[in-house]
């Protein structure tokens, strides 16, 4: 029997996370030749439910990505997204607030860029920065980002009940592995581009944001937007993860989708009828 990933790792509403004690090179038993075996079938069920979810129209998903520097985000999006139709996925990537943004609410900069019905929308990284790093650098004192948990779960209450389906993955990479992916980066003439000192000092607060993300991921894992803590280590295990979870929690939608699909034809297939019968006897 197949594992049901979006179960599996979902963090249970009101549970407390331990990230530590979660085991960022888990396979689950599964091989690379396993997965490359299942990736054609898993690529065009993805492929199919996008297309659905866009020709329907009554539903958005909003894909949440967050991680530690090198984690995988810009991969994971490459990887998993790829057998889709690119006219209907938007990439949001957060950076450092502009001056417009922080003269704001914290959210502002977000809701906007949350995806139409029809669309997928993916965030690489997003509003729980304003929960890890505005708490790790101490930018914000802790009666300010402890209310913001608060509205974080309001906020995607709104999303989820104007039809957005919400999944909120955390790339959990070890420190090990980061470090390595770090070094790969000064050694690969094809990655320097992507060096930072910035990564090499954030590494230095390692446990502060772990200790920010097990608040976060605590704290906001809901029925309604879960949160999925995916092994990361090994890049093709959390593709396959990732890419599993989209879809299992999209299936369901299928039959509805199809549904509206095939009212939306027929009552196309009656105006076109009725076109042309006027046109016969003009």
């Amino acid at each position: 029997m197949a594992v049901n990933y979006s179960k599996l790792l979902r963090v249970p509403a009101g549970a407390r996370v331990k990230l530590l004690d979660r085991n960022a090179s888990q396979t689950f038993g599964l091989t690379r030749e396993d997965v490359g075996a299942a990736h054609p079938d898993l690529r065009q069920e993805l492929a199919d439910l996008q297309e659905l979810l866009y020709a329907a129209g009554t539903h958005s998903l909003l894909v949440v990505l967050q991680g530690m520097d090198t984690s995988g985000k810009d991969g994971t999006i490459r990887n998993v997204m790829e057998p889709v139709n690119p006219i209907g996925v938007t990439v949001t990537p957060f950076k450092v607030p502009t001056k417009k943004e922080l003269s704001h609410d914290f959210l502002w900069r977000v809701h906007r860029e949350t995806p139409p019905l029809g669309m997928v929308g993916i965030f690489n990284r997003s509003h729980y920065e304003d929960v890890l790093v505005v708490r790790v650098h101490e930018i914000v004192p802790p009666v300010v980002w402890r209310k913001r948990y608060r509205h974080i779960v309001e906020f995607e209450r709104l999303l989820t009940d104007s039809n957005t389906i919400l999944l909120k993955f955390f790339l959990h990479i070890s420190k090990a592995e980061q470090e390595e992916r770090l070094l790969e980066r000064e050694a690969d003439v094809g990655k320097a581009w992507k060096l930072a000192v910035g990564d090499w000092k954030e590494r230095e607060h390692w446990r502060d944001y772990i200790r920010a993300y097990e608040d976060a991921l605590s704290e906001t894992s809901t029925d309604h937007a879960p949160w999925h803590v995916i092994p990361a280590d090994r890049k093709w295990l959390r593709d396959h993860v990732v890419m599993r979870t989209i879809i299992e929690t999209l299936r369901p939608y299928r039959k509805q989708w199809l549904a509206k699909l095939e009212k939306t034809g027929e009552t196309a297939k009656a105006e076109l009828g009725a076109f042309r019968a006027a046109r016969t006897t003009t």
